[in-house]
Parts: structure tokens; C-alpha cells; sequence
């Protein structure tokens, strides 16, 4: 339990760190775009970059500056297959007043970095934030029942583990109970919140209680208070 309540920050932190980072290298690519001059260019080679699952291949261009200054850079982007090829000529982007800060004209060189950063930053941050919005909404339904809710006695059915959630290579247990609803004849099954010990000396009667919404049984909040708290 502990490790969710870390992770959720330990992913809004990271999500606000890459977005801030994504935000950073637009507003950089957007000055050097601004002081940026343009010339052609030839791609003269193409370096292989090797991992453990594929090789790609990043353009090696060359270009004359207005200057007359000749130029070589290898551009930040590889690809299978290659983006270009031996002998292409591309647009070229140069600072004039430092021409080896240099990129091809393109939007994968320019703004790929900046895209993948911004898309991890964002499905980071909506990890961490949904987790916090999730237990927020959480702890708004356990008030409202507290506060409007129709205490019933539930039977005890039993101990289980919730093997839908793993932490650390452990299941929590939950604990399950019904109620037959006399006004319409319909058996409703209650499970508790995640409990990460073994409940089932502490269960001492087969009598549970349940905090349901009057108007909706299926939303309920099963008192566990009788258990000890774990630290």
C-alpha cells in the first residue's frame, strides 16, 4: 500500500519533469529556428547505430554556410530504413553564429525529441494524477456513506486474495459478504478493501457490516474497523 502511495508521486514527478523538459526544447528549437539561416545540403553518408533488438541509420550531411564555411554534422534522428539517402539533397538549418549547431529541415529532426519527451511526460503525469483523482473520489464516496449511508448486517462468506493486484510479488486479501435485499429479493455480494494480512483470525462472527447508498446498493463501503491496523 505504502509503494502505491509513493508511486503515484514518484509518476506525477516524472510526468511534470519530461513535460517541462518537452517545453524547454520547443521553446529552444523555436529560438534557433528564428536565427536559423537555410542552405542545401548533401547527405554524404549514413551511420549505422546498433542495439539489441535493431540497427538503424542516421544521415551524415554536408553543407557550405553563406559564409563559405564547409560544414559536416551527423543528424540526432536514425531510422530503419533510412530517411534519406547517399547523394540526397536536403534543406539545412544552420545558427549563423555557431553553423556546427546544424539540423536537416525536417520534422522528425526537429521536433521528434521534443513529441516523444512531451507524449511520456503526458501519459506519466496522467498516471500519477489519475491514482491521486482515483483515492480523492475514493475517500469523497467513504465520506458521503459515512455521513448518508444505510448500515446493514451482511453474511460473511469468506477470506479470498485479490490476485488482479500484485505488489511486490504479493496479492492482498479481501473480504466477501452478501445481503438478500427484502424489498426487491436481490442478492448483492460485498467485497472489502485491500487488506494486506491475513483477516481471518480477527473475523470472530459471520455478521459483517455495510455502508450502502439507500438509493444504490452497489455502491457500499464494507467496515473493516474491527480489524487491527497494520504499521
Amino acid at each position: 500500500m505504502k509503494a502505491i502511495s509513493i508511486i503515484k508521486y514518484v509518476f506525477l514527478t516524472i510526468g511534470v519533469l519530461m513535460l517541462a523538459g518537452a517545453f524547454y526544447l520547443y521553446q529552444d528549437k523555436q529560438a534557433f529556428l528564428k536565427r536559423a539561416e537555410t542552405v542545401q545540403g548533401t547527405v554524404v553518408e549514413l551511420i549505422s547505430k546498433r542495439s539489441d533488438k535493431s540497427t538503424t541509420y542516421a544521415p551524415v550531411v554536408a553543407f557550405a554556410t553563406k559564409a563559405g564555411n564547409k560544414i559536416e554534422f551527423t543528424s540526432s534522428v536514425s531510422s530503419n530504413p533510412p530517411s534519406y539517402n547517399e547523394g540526397e539533397s536536403v534543406e539545412v538549418l544552420y545558427d549563423p553564429a555557431n553553423p556546427n549547431d546544424a539540423d536537416i529541415n525536417g520534422f522528425a529532426s526537429l521536433w521528434l525529441g521534443t513529441l516523444i519527451l512531451g507524449i511520456l511526460g503526458t501519459v506519466f503525469f496522467l498516471i500519477g494524477f489519475g491514482i491521486i483523482w482515483f483515492g480523492i473520489l475514493k475517500q469523497k464516496k467513504f465520506q458521503y456513506l459515512r455521513n448518508n449511508g444505510k448500515r446493514i448486517d451482511t453474511k460473511f462468506i469468506q477470506v479470498h486474495l485479490n490476485y488482479s493486484m500484485t505488489e511486490n510479488g504479493r496479492n492482498p486479501f479481501q473480504i466477501s459478504s452478501q445481503w438478500l435485499d427484502p424489498k426487491t429479493n436481490e442478492m448483492y455480494v460485498f467485497e472489502s478493501e485491500n487488506i494486506w494480512f491475513d483477516p481471518t483470525e480477527f473475523i470472530k462472527t459471520d455478521d459483517i457490516k455495510v455502508l450502502i447508498n439507500p438509493d444504490n446498493p452497489k455502491k457500499y463501503m464494507m467496515d473493516i474497523s474491527f480489524l487491527p491496523v497494520m504499521k
